[in-house]
């Protein structure tokens, strides 16, 4: 699983397909949250934009198809990030894409952000234990498949933390004019994964 398979193979063509759906599925509810990318917390993905971003998209999965253990954790990280997103993508496009980061930037001003901190680590330490659980139990050299869907699982916990912390950065510095424009302009913290009211 973790050597390459040849191009065009049936293995490639199955890894292929899975990797074009996952992608698809991340892309997909990024634009029903945030069609205009205003809450799009990538900074290269918001600057590459649709016309760009789908088509380095597609050639890096035909790409990443030809290793089977990466595409799968690739997959893994993108599905979750998919389901997040999905799971307010209506409350962001009923509320506007700006409203909507307003909204958010107001919150992260005002929030202890001890608290807001210890939320966030006790999530992804929480969803990284899950991944770290599958690798502990699983025969890398029999199961090869639910090794990678582990390490999905965890990149998936990093990718939320970086991505939230990043965000979070932004807007904490926003305490005169001219940070308070930056941040209007920055994403909030997750992406393409979006931050949840509750």
């Amino acid at each position: 699983m973790d050597e390459s398979v040849p191009f065009g193979s049936r293995p490639y063509v199955l890894v292929c397909l899975l990797l074009l759906f996952a992608r698809g599925m991340d892309f997909l509810s990024t634009w029903v949250a945030t069609p205009n990318l205003v809450l799009e917390g990538n900074p290269l993905a918001k600057k590459l934009g649709w016309r760009w971003g789908i088509p380095l998209n597609v050639v890096l999965c035909l790409a990443f198809a030809l290793w089977p253990l990466p595409a799968v954790v690739i997959s893994t990280t993108s599905v979750l990030v998919a389901a997040r997103n999905f799971q307010s993508a209506w409350l962001m496009r009923s509320y506007g894409e700006i409203r909507y980061r307003d909204w958010h930037i107001e919150r992260i001003q005002q929030v202890n952000i001890t608290l807001y901190l210890f939320c966030l680590f006790a999530q992804t330490m929480l969803t990284a234990g899950v991944g770290a659980a599958v690798i502990l139990f699983t025969n890398a050299e029999r199961e090869p498949v639910a090794l990678a869907i582990g390490l999905g699982v965890i990149g998936y916990a990093l990718a939320v933390a970086f991505y939230t912390l990043l965000g979070t950065v932004r807007i904490r510095r926003a305490g005169c004019p001219a940070a308070r424009r930056l941040a209007a302009d920055a994403a909030p913290p997750l992406a393409p994964q979006f931050y949840h009211p509750d």
